[in-house]
């Protein structure tokens, strides 16, 4: 990509004297007349470029520009790194490592140097989600038209839209576009959906709204909920809801209170305590659970 490119110029003049076209030309695989292009965008960009012709001639930034020789300290390029890799850790592709190689010439160590940050952001389904990070990335660049079928609580439905955003928020991957049967900017989870693909129609770039990613938005909290925990249970509520979402009794229980968006959830989530929780709240809730006990005592009653 030209802007890689670009920044990756920038960086050795930052680092080097003086180098010349040829170099350039063989470091990053591209013709000298492309480098001379790239040159002429840096200095339409500001950055005091000069040139010189001759036998010791060559391109270099004017003096007095820099102070150091370095665009960014070693610990500002391992930061940028940690973030960079992450991305790999989802793309299935070696892109952002490749862009770091060229943010950090000079510097080598960085890159093969001790890591203290390590993120990853691949999930149990990176077999099937990088393809599809990979394709919306691409459609996003070239302004085509994504085609898929989409799952949600509503059910199963065809989409077409317009991708603008690829989004990593709350644990999950999501892309952020126009949706065509909709008319209005939706946000799809990738994990919902399938048969992915770009039909190659080009579509005119609207003026794109940032979606609201708060959790008010996202998780309303709909239902107000109240329950009694056994004390072994702490580790779970602390990991999903934090240390103030209960107190502790004088027996030893739980009395865990917050808020969940949707009935069938709050449901699910309440059953994989087993025994250990009492539902008090809300009520009609409660009277649900218990049905749904009746009915699970009634099928294991029965006999094969």
């Amino acid at each position: 990509m030209k802007i890689d490119r670009l920044i990756g110029i920038l960086s050795i003049l930052l680092q080097q004297e003086q180098v010349t076209a040829p170099y350039l030309a063989e470091r990053f695989e591209v013709s000298r007349r492309t480098i001379n292009r790239d040159i002429e965008d840096l200095c339409k960009a500001g950055i005091p470029v000069v040139t010189q012709q001759g036998v010791n001639g060559g391109i270099s930034i004017m003096e007095g520009y820099k102070i150091d020789r370095t665009l960014l300290t070693s610990s500002d390029l391992q930061a940028i790194l940690a973030g960079l890799r992450s991305l790999d850790s989802v793309s299935g592709t070696n892109r952002y490592a490749q862009l770091m190689e060229k943010l950090s010439v000079g510097a080598s160590d960085v890159i093969a140097g001790n890591q203290h940050i390590l993120i990853d952001l691949s999930s149990w389904h990176k077999s099937s989600l990088a393809p599809k990070i990979e394709m919306i990335h691409g459609a996003i660049e070239q302004q085509e038209l994504l085609e898929f079928t989409y799952f949600s609580q509503k059910g199963e439905s065809q989409r077409e839209i317009e991708p603008y955003y690829l989004i990593f928020q709350w644990s999950s991957w999501y892309v952020w576009g126009w949706c065509r049967k909709r008319r209005d900017f939706r946000l799809f989870k990738l994990n919902r959906i399938v048969d992915l693909s770009c039909t190659r129609e080009k579509f005119e770039k609207r003026k794109v709204p940032m979606p609201d990613l708060s959790a008010e938005k996202v998780f309303p909290q709909n239902f107000q909920v109240k329950a009694l925990f056994t004390s072994e249970c702490k580790w779970r509520l602390i990991e999903e809801f934090g240390r103030e979402s209960f107190t502790e009794q004088e027996d030893g229980s739980l009395l865990f209170s917050f808020g969940f968006t949707d009935r069938e959830n709050l449901l699910n989530w309440v059953l994989t305590f087993g025994n250990k929780v009492e539902l008090l709240e809300p009520v009609e809730v409660r009277k649900e659970l218990l049905q749904i006990g009746e009915a699970i005592q009634k099928k294991y009653k029965t006999e094969k």
